[in-house]
């Protein structure tokens, strides 16, 4: 499920970045007191009073500014704005309302979005300084008193901001609907394949990179299954996010990914693996994704006798970490092998999604550990008592043992891979959860 999205913004050095740390819980931000330090957006993923949502802190927004950079600042801003579902406008108590404070309100105004105000730099104790009730000519609601740097008052703004929060979606979804989210760095060719699947132009397809910045969703029907395909734009190497807008593009992917039960990985032919992919594999991978990597434009290789094995190896020296992940050649362009996408999307759907009884598994466990027996440290040997299946996708076990010190990674590995060949779990992760019994379980 994707997350909410909730914009910091307000005009310079009022203490955006300095409250966006205090509620990330880590110092994320540069903070320097210089008006336009922040010039790009950064994010994090916070979660308060149990709603979860991804914070976003903007440069400081000069609406009527003509300098190069205070104007693409106040870009910047616009696009958090539009696909914020909450606003915190940060004003500074110590200055007053300012003509730049009523213009930036008069600009959430317009958006139409529920905008929180955060009345920063109240840091002395007690009643906050009379100054604060200058901001209600705001007419966007009651200022929140706040401390950004002693945290005063942060508590009472999250609560207000979480009250404006969507409810989580509680629409029954298709059982049988399989949600792919096609990734890749830009140029791989998400868009063409797409669009050769629906055959029509329903996404833009350009050679430019990073063409698509929004996560497109379009229902397709393929015989008896449905499948909901998720366009996503490019993710780049962060050097490379010089747009404006490609910042919340990333943002918008890793929500495309989370939403998902299949993350299709492409990878360009051309160029082979690259950093990036390994990124976006990786964070597919560590949400517990079922993945499929997809070649594509393997029309544009030339081919020899092992070609495509060797450029397999190729890819699975580089994701090692997700063998499991099947891997197709495909052309977008010709439509090769474009079929086999949706047959394996909902095979390792289905596989993220299995469920093998205890007395199974237990048999399984009981057998690797008499073929390989469990590693031992100074005389202590590591003992399986138990295995169960606490969850699906992914696939999620509980392991009961003696003692978890001993539960080596590489002895784990050994009874994942002895799952992988009883049940098959392909094309998914598998998770373990190591737990000791306690002495009066034992």
């Amino acid at each position: 499920m994707a997350k909410p999205v909730v914009a910091i913004v307000g005009r310079p050095n009022v203490g955006k970045s300095t409250l966006f740390n205090k509620i990330i819980g880590k110092r994320i931000a540069i903070v320097e007191d210089t008006p336009g330090v922040t010039r790009d957006r950064l994010y994090g993923d916070t979660e308060w009073n149990g709603k979860q949502f991804t914070l976003i802190d903007t440069g400081g927004i000069e609406p009527v500014s003509t300098d190069h950079i205070l104007s693409e600042m106040r870009n910047q801003a616009q696009v958090a704005i539009d696909m914020a579902c909450v606003i915190i406008l940060v004003v500074d108590v110590k200055e007053g309302m300012t003509a730049t404070d009523k213009d930036v309100a008069n600009m959430l105004i317009r958006s139409g979005k529920p905008v929180v105000i955060a009345c920063n730099k109240c840091d002395a104790p007690g009643e906050p300084p009379l100054q604060m009730y200058d901001f209600y000519n705001l007419s966007i609601g009651d200022p929140i008193p706040v401390s950004s740097v002693h945290g005063s008052g942060v508590g009472d703004l999250l609560d207000e901001v979480c009250k404006e929060l969507p409810e989580a979606d509680t629409e029954e979804e298709e059982e049988d609907l399989v949600k792919i989210a096609v990734v890749g760095k830009p140029n791989a060719g998400k868009s063409s394949l797409i669009n050769k699947v629906l055959g029509e132009n329903r996404v833009i397809v350009s050679p430019i990179a990073g063409t698509t910045r929004d996560s497109i969703d379009t229902r397709f029907d393929k015989d008896d299954d449905k499948f909901l395909l998720i366009d996503t734009a490019g993710m780049r190497k962060r050097g490379k996010i010089d747009e404006n807008i490609e910042h919340f593009s990333v943002i918008r992917t890793l929500n495309a990914v989370d939403r998902a039960d299949v993350a299709l990985i492409m990878i360009d032919a051309t160029e082979g693996v690259t950093e990036q992919d390994t990124k976006i594999a990786g964070y597919a991978h560590e949400q517990g994704k079922a993945s499929i990597i997809a070649v594509n434009k393997w029309d544009l290789v030339e081919k020899e006798t092992n070609t495509m094995a060797e450029f397999r190896k190729k890819v699975q020296d580089k994701l090692s970490y997700m063998l499991y992940a099947p891997v197709l050649f495909i052309s977008a362009k010709t439509g090769q092998r474009i079929d086999k996408i949706f047959e394996m999307s909902k095979y390792v759907a289905n596989q993220s999604a299995m469920r093998i009884s205890t007395g199974m598994l237990n048999d399984v466990i009981n057998d690797a550990t008499t073929r390989v027996q469990p590693p031992s440290d100074k005389g202590r040997r590591l003992k399986i008592f138990y295995i169960t299946q606490a969850s699906v996708k992914p696939p999620t076990f509980v392991l009961f043992v003696n003692d978890k010190k001993l539960a080596h990674f590489s002895y784990i590995r050994y009874l994942e891979n002895q799952l992988r060949n009883t049940f098959g779990f392909e094309g998914t992760p598998i998770r373990f959860i190591i737990r000791e019994r306690s002495k009066e379980d034992k």
